[in-house]
């Protein structure tokens, strides 16, 4: 007799693609240990209610996920708090370094508060992303520098990323993984 594989949807937001390679790795990952998984972006994003469970993930612009994951959430939101949902950010906050850098990406900003309380999701995670220094301003690229961060480039913690997901497997009870991903 055959066991009926776990279906997850990861729906994510992305403005420059760091987000989406995040939500393809964690999808590849899930896969990996045996779930069937639907990657797809908030735009086109499948109804919740045909999966076990959701993982939701937007970049951070102007202290808010964006447009597109907020409307999908706020359109579903009764569905997803029926099932599991684990909900990720990707913004600079947790790479920046400092006193004051680390003070910043310890803090959860309250329109992203919000949107994680309407689906009570299971964990919530901030992640670092990818940050270019071409075609930022002096004033933007001195601000970053004097909150803390570190460099410029891809600032994603891929270790954390895989942890994350990891317990995720371990929480819907996914089996070990039979092939190991790796990311961009």
């Amino acid at each position: 007799m055959e066991t009926k594989s776990t279906r997850i949807a990861v729906v994510y937001s992305t403005a420059q693609g760091s987000t989406r390679e995040i939500a393809d790795f964690i999808g590849a990952s899930l896969t990996a240990r045996g779930a069937t998984v639907e990657v797809a972006d908030a735009e086109h994003a499948p109804d919740p209610t045909r999966f076990d469970a959701v993982i939701l993930g937007s970049a951070v612009h102007d202290r808010a996920l964006l447009p597109e994951l907020d409307n999908y959430v706020r359109s579903h939101r009764h569905e997803l708090r029926a099932r599991p949902v684990w909900l990720f950010s990707v913004g600079l906050g947790p790479a920046l370094v400092g006193p004051i850098g680390r003070l910043i990406g310890r803090m959860v900003p309250k329109n992203i508060a919000a949107l994680r309380d309407a689906v009570t999701p299971r964990d919530y995670r901030a992640f670092a992303g990818h940050y270019e220094r071409a075609g930022v301003s002096l004033s933007a690229r001195t601000l970053y520098r004097l909150i803390g961060g570190p460099r410029y480039g891809d600032l994603r913690d891929w270790t954390a990323i895989t942890t994350w997901t990891d317990t995720i497997a371990q929480e819907l009870k996914l089996p070990s993984a039979q092939a190991i991903p790796t990311h961009p």
